[in-house]
């Protein structure tokens, strides 16, 4: 709960704003702001591109202007985790390397879209969206009844490593709220 007080004509009155809890930023392999290496994550890990991607690494910065190959960051990103899974500090190396760009701006691109997993996820990452049109269209009993299904919270993983469940900010299907998506597959509520 969340107290402010009003002042207007001389009047002081209290007004209560009761704030729905948003997605935390440490959650699922999401925003991770801050990189401490570990065994499995650090810039030894071995990473590079397979042949077949390094393709389709040239045709996408072929869809950039000449000099500007750093733009392709987020969809190379993109492919370095569909091939690995999730993006390992070694893959943002190799995203900056390919791309001729300093690791640091791979790094903020990386920290900043929640689509990014820094840490690794489930075969099936759920992502379900709890802002204000989904909330109000009832996604947090979605949300407990996922928890309560899989006996993990927010920001977890199963013990079998299959599912992996999030809160993430608006996935864009506001009209049909509440939304989930799971790895590349959207459910939206359908009203007839």
């Amino acid at each position: 709960m969340f107290l402010c007080s009003r002042l207007g004509a001389g009047v002081t009155s209290s007004v209560r704003r009761y704030l729905h809890k948003t997605a935390r930023c440490s959650g699922a392999g999401g925003a991770s702001f801050v990189h401490r290496d570990t065994p499995e994550n650090n810039p030894d890990t071995p990473f590079d591109f397979s042949e077949e991607n390094y393709k389709r690494i040239e045709a996408i910065i072929g869809n950039y202007p000449e000099g500007h190959k750093a733009a392709a960051v987020i969809p190379v990103l993109d492919l370095a985790q569909r091939q690995h899974g999730w993006l390992p500090i070694s893959a943002m190396n190799k995203v900056a390397e390919v791309l001729d760009m300093p690791a640091m701006r791979v790094y903020e691109v990386a920290t900043f879209y929640t689509m990014f997993n820094r840490k690794p996820v489930g075969k099936y990452h759920i992502q379900i969206c709890t802002t204000t049109p989904c909330m109000l269209r009832d996604s947090d009993s979605i949300l407990e009844a996922i928890q309560k299904k899989l006996g993990i919270k927010v920001g977890q993983t199963t013990p079998d490593n299959m599912f992996t469940l999030a809160e993430v900010e608006c996935l864009g299907a506001c009209v049909n709220a509440p939304m989930v998506q799971i790895n590349d597959h959207y459910y939206v509520s359908i009203s007839l």
